[in-house]
């Protein structure tokens, strides 16, 4: 009975014994399975290459998430106007805003007429007028209080003059080869009114008067 009991024990052990290696090669078995085996739900999906991430990343950009609302064949926006050169915009414009500037000025700068032009139109008008009327006199007289070869002289005779209430002009004129400057007083539309004027300045001691006639 000794004896049984010691076998039925031995065999215990062994079995114990030889389960365990047996878990154990299992358990390796299933290790190197789970490890050689693809992943569920991870291997089965293809792998992704460069290009197509690139691809996608261009059509999410001009992804329209209102796309569907326009119909199966929405309308796309005109293309606008072509963009030029911004720095050949900024030229252009600068140059244009320099032609303006220069038409805007040569418009400003008008040359204003000359005395003797003036003069001159003054002049004519009058003779213009003055042809007009019947009987009208063919010339216009001044009278002159002197002829001097300084500007300072005439100027001075003309200081004079104004201060008598009297209002008289220096013009020039080339005689003997030499510029003279005259101070006359007019000019008067008929010679009677010039003659009374001679008169005058005579006898207020502004020297030498003289009656001068011109065509009109």
């Amino acid at each position: 009975m000794a004896s049984n009991g010691k076998t039925q024990r031995g065999g215990f052990g062994v079995g114990v014994v030889v389960g365990l290696l047996v878990g154990l090669v299992l358990a390796l078995g299933v290790a190197l399975y789970v490890t050689k085996a693809p992943i569920p739900f991870m291997d089965k999906v293809p792998q992704r290459t460069a290009e197509q991430d690139a691809a996608e990343i261009e059509k999410n950009r001009h992804w329209d998430p209102n796309s569907p609302l326009h119909g199966k064949n929405p309308a796309r926006p005109a293309p606008g106007p072509a963009r030029t050169d911004s720095g050949n915009g900024t030229a252009a414009a600068a140059q244009e805003r320099v032609a303006s500037a220069v038409a805007n000025a040569a418009a400003a700068v008008v040359p204003a007429p000359s005395a003797a032009a003036a003069r001159a139109s003054a002049t004519a008008a009058t003779a213009a007028s003055a042809s007009a009327r019947p009987g009208a006199d063919a010339f216009v007289y001044f009278v002159q209080v002197g002829a001097y070869v300084s500007t300072d002289d005439a100027e001075q005779q003309r200081a004079k003059l104004a201060m008598g209430g009297l209002k008289a002009r220096i013009t020039e004129r080339e005689q003997a080869g030499r510029l003279m400057y005259r101070v006359r007083l007019g000019p008067f539309e008929t010679r009677e009114d010039a003659e009374r004027m001679r008169d005058q300045t005579t006898a207020s001691g502004y020297g030498e008067a003289a009656l001068v006639r011109v065509p009109r």
